[in-house]
């Protein structure tokens, strides 16, 4: 596991740093303001949004039961982008971690930096460049603390993740038991004489609402990454994502429920319209006045900033493992003496700083989700390919339900990606673009590496 300085990352991570990094990945500033972005989706039908968290949540756990199955039989560090590279092309693993670099990993650090300010705004009346400069500060200090080892960012990644909980569970306990408000759970509601419900208008408004939801889902194929710093990767990581994402689900619903049954029809629809789309830190005015807004307030920000921990944790291992194949920065191929890839770790930042400084938290939400999606297919698609090139690779765990299943979960995200090209063709193309401007780097950085390939046998597992 030694590279070219001599240095390794570190074994430290159990089942429940696992745990803790898939649902501290995962629980962010999403389920605060992606309900209102479903609800829009659905006509404002609170019977059709929960189902679409339920979509979003069963599609987020096939595509988890079968990420397992790669992290199992091959837990290398670099996770998607390494599973890429050997299943379809060297050039695949380049263009998921370079557009990671480029938008979705670093857009995802920075929109949730931001994410931990903007609900403070209206309470302190940050100006946008206040805002932006709190969110900057944050970033540098979880690349300070990342930088001090793997086993203190999994310690603070720990404690946040049941922190994190607190203001969830308060409001889904207030709503589900306190809540006064009775609301309609009709599917009809959706639909309008224009859209009918008919089969293809049933399928098209539940897909297009539950693309909003996946970025509230995503995290679960991160803890991949850091695979190869797990003590038991082939035990671990399927138990730890498999658990995380089915518990991750039912926070959710409920969540959205008991805001349902806190807030009227009326003011949720009044809220969203007004641009309001905090929804939680109402409920929890609407119950314990002052006191249960800011237990809300803080506890989603302590929620957010953790998962920004794990995100400075996680994303810098792609980088790493790029540059130990041949195909990035070689400063980031380069482990500390604390066992972290601190260049890694400190371009990672850069970037994110980069982003915050010039897109808003929307810009980045609606790109990011169609990148990753399109990544993400492609990933689950590979555990079939796998099994056809490597059919002697030792497997310790399979995706249950065998092919079906496997196939059945592509089929979703196909079904999602479609529709939402179809629903939103401009943000859809954004992201491909975004895609197609990493192809150019894979063939300079390629000359810059004497002509070599992408070598997944040199990183690390």
């Amino acid at each position: 596991m030694e590279n070219n300085s001599g240095k390794h990352l570190k074994k430290e991570l159990g089942v429940f740093s696992g745990i803790s990094l898939v649902a501290g990945m995962t629980i962010g500033s999403g389920i605060y303001y992606l309900g209102s972005y479903v609800l829009e989706r659905v006509n404002m039908s609170m019977g059709m949004a929960l189902v679409c968290w339920i979509v979003g949540g069963i599609v987020s756990i096939l595509g988890g039961l079968c990420f397992a199955e790669l992290g199992a039989e091959m837990p290398v560090t670099g996770g998607m982008t390494t599973y890429l590279a050997k299943a379809y092309h060297p050039l695949a693993g380049f263009v998921n971690g370079f557009s990671g670099f480029l938008l979705t990993a670093s857009g995802s650090i920075a929109s949730l930096a931001l994410a931990a300010v903007t609900p403070f705004q209206e309470e302190f009346a940050f100006s946008e460049p206040v805002t932006k400069a709190i969110a900057i500060g944050l970033i540098v200090l979880f690349t300070i603390i990342n930088l001090r080892g793997i086993k203190t960012a999994a310690a603070i990644q720990n404690i946040s993740m049941v922190l994190r909980l607190v203001p969830l569970v308060l409001v889904i306990v207030l709503g589900v038991f306190a809540g006064k408000s009775q609301p309609d759970l009709s599917l009809a509601t959706a639909f309008t004489t224009d859209t009918p419900p008919t089969f293809f208008n049933i399928v098209k408004v539940i897909g297009y609402a539950t693309f909003a939801s996946l970025w509230a889902y995503e995290g679960w194929t991160n803890l991949n990454t850091v695979a190869g710093e797990m003590k038991r990767p082939k035990r671990d990581l399927p138990l730890a994502i498999i658990i995380s994402m089915g518990g991750i689900m039912l926070i959710y619903t409920l969540f959205n429920f008991a805001v349902y049954r806190i807030i009227p029809q009326a003011e949720v629809n009044s809220m969203i319209a007004d641009g309001n789309i905090y929804l939680g830190k109402t409920a929890a005015f609407n119950v314990m006045g002052n006191f249960g807004k800011w237990i809300v307030l803080i506890g989603m920000a302590v929620g957010i900033v953790g998962t920004v921990n794990g995100d400075c944790l996680v994303f810098p291992r792609t980088y790493y493992a790029m540059a130990r194949g041949g195909f990035f920065f070689k400063k980031c191929g380069e482990v500390n003496d604390k066992g972290v890839p601190a260049f890694a770790i400190i371009a990672s930042s850069a970037m994110s700083i980069i982003l915050v400084l010039f897109n808003s938290l929307q810009q980045l939400t609606d790109w990011l989700v169609t990148v990753s999606a399109l990544l993400n297919l492609m990933a689950i698609f590979a555990v079939l390919i796998f099994r056809k090139k490597y059919p002697d690779m030792e497997r310790p765990y399979k995706v249950w339900g065998g092919v079906p299943v496997i196939i059945l979960t592509c089929l979703l995200f196909v079904v999602l990606l479609v529709n939402n090209f179809v629903e939103d063709p401009l943000t859809s193309a954004k992201g491909l673009i975004i895609i197609a401007l990493c192809i150019p780097f894979y063939y300079i950085f390629r000359k810059l590496n004497g002509g070599m390939e992408y070598d997944t046998d040199k990183i690390d597992n």
